[in-house]
């Protein structure tokens, strides 16, 4: 019988992504277990609806009762991508991401725990270790020194995620990953922000002098290393994904302009964020090393690619920003 692995957050960005890449490369059984929040989008997954091995549910990984259905049958492999993730709006709004980062996490390994799951795959960000000056990158040993609402809560996750591994012995994994770009992240995010309002001839907001660096990787990339790190990492550890692409957030709005041929005069620099990161770097040198993992996506090429996706998916886009996919939602569950 083939396993059964439950991925949460599945409808969100980089989780939909690695739903499809499950349900192309293996015969597992998919559960994708979403909340369906604003950023959870289940049009991303609507062609898999006809798959016999995949199964969406809607719920919470806050809610016990909610994960009590979900395990209700034997789970082998569960990878954690559910998660508030916007660092704006955790400034605005921290509770909610006390409750889905910690609450959440915490409630997953406990079933985990209970059910005696075979493996856990805790999905993190390279943000839980702060900030990085001029030079250096983020090793797995480097010390954790989160700086926001959601970084912080990221990190609480990811100690507890250590402490059930030595604590209880659980089979438990940490990934940490650079900033990811491709085909369906939600428009509230840098690159897709940028293309969607420079697709609109609207102004371009870019935080303070523009020259805070990220490391950016592609999305297939990225789920390509969690692939990896779920068949063949081992227990207990934490690896880094990164594609060792640092680029200065303005190069990445400028780039996205030149290649939509749209003017620059469309930037305005806006006050910066508070607690907001210079430089995040990424060393990838243990997965690499012991895993084999090599990314294969040209960041050129593969920007390329993201903002075509953007222009030739406009309506998804578009329904997005204006709302009208909350409709799809509630008329789709609404009264379930």
């Amino acid at each position: 019988m083939a396993d059964t692995v439950l991925i949460t957050g599945g409808c969100g960005f980089i989780g939909t992504n690695f739903v499809r890449r499950m349900l192309e490369r293996y015969d597992y059984n998919i559960i994708n277990l979403d909340k369906l929040t604003y950023a959870g989008n289940l049009e991303n997954l609507a062609d898999c609806g006809n798959n016999d091995r995949y199964t969406f549910v809607r719920g919470d990984v806050a809610s016990v009762d909610d994960l009590e259905k979900v395990f209700a049958k034997p789970i082998d492999i569960i990878v954690n991508f559910a998660a508030e993730s916007h660092v704006d709006r955790s400034i605005i709004d921290p509770d909610s991401f006390i409750r889905t980062n910690i609450n959440g996490t915490f409630n997953l390994l406990e079933m985990a725990r209970r059910k005696n799951t075979r493996r856990f795959i805790q999905i993190s960000t390279d943000e839980v270790y702060g900030s990085l000056g001029s030079t250096g990158a983020f090793h797995e040993d480097t010390p954790l020194s989160p700086n926001s609402p959601y970084s912080a809560s990221k990190t609480s996750a990811d100690l507890l995620a250590t402490a059930y591994f030595k604590t209880f012995g659980m089979p438990v994994i940490i990934t940490r990953c650079s900033n990811n770009y491709g085909p369906y992240q939600f428009p509230e995010k840098l690159i897709p922000l940028i293309i969607t309002n420079a697709l609109a001839d609207k102004e371009l907001p870019v935080y303070g002098d523009g020259l805070n660096v990220r490391d950016w990787i592609h999305v297939k990339d990225h789920c390509a290393a969690i692939d990896l790190v779920m068949h063949k990492g081992e227990t207990g550890n934490i690896y880094n994904i990164g594609a060792s692409n640092e680029k200065a957030n303005i190069e990445i709005v400028k780039l996205v302009l030149a290649i939509l041929g749209k003017p620059e005069s469309l930037i305005r620099y806006v006050t910066d964020r508070p607690g907001h990161d210079r430089r995040y770097a990424i060393d990838s040198g243990k997965i690499t090393g012991q895993l084999g993992y090599k990314p294969s996506v040209d960041f050129a090429e593969g920007m390329r690619e993201t903002v075509e996706w953007y222009v030739d998916n406009r309506e998804w886009w578009e329904r997005i920003k204006t709302g009208a996919y909350l409709e799809y939602y509630e008329k789709m569950y609404g009264s379930r």
